[in-house]
């Protein structure tokens, strides 16, 4: 990937992880495969989004559904961790299902 195509990744979203929101920094963005290449996705603009090192991570190589799904059971695994429950407890923590839309979709919506 060139240099220039990393930055027209990067400004697809400000500057943001096209899937939870966070602002990043150029150095920090990776770039992910919307379409995972193992599923027949392309190298091509089209199929790239600015990725936070976490999203991209725990997306690893699913397609944009099964991420979503993945995500959409997050507050279901959470919510077992001793620790958590703790929080909870004392009212710290509160945790809630994701909605199903990632940033960039509320973004291409607008």
């Amino acid at each position: 990937m060139t240099k220039k195509e990393r930055v027209k990744v990067y400004e697809k979203y400000n500057g943001h992880c096209a899937y939870c929101g966070k602002e990043i920094e150029i150095g920090e963005m990776q770039v992910d495969h919307i379409k995972p290449l193992r599923n027949a996705g392309e190298n091509h603009i089209d199929n790239y989004n600015p990725a936070c090192r976490r999203c991209n991570h725990y997306k690893r190589s699913k397609d944009l559904e099964g991420f979503r799904a993945y995500i959409k059971t997050l507050h279901e695994r959470i919510a077992k961790d001793y620790i958590v429950k703790v929080g909870l407890d004392f009212g710290i923590v509160e945790i809630k299902p994701f909605e199903g839309v990632f940033y960039f979709e509320k973004e291409d919506a607008e």
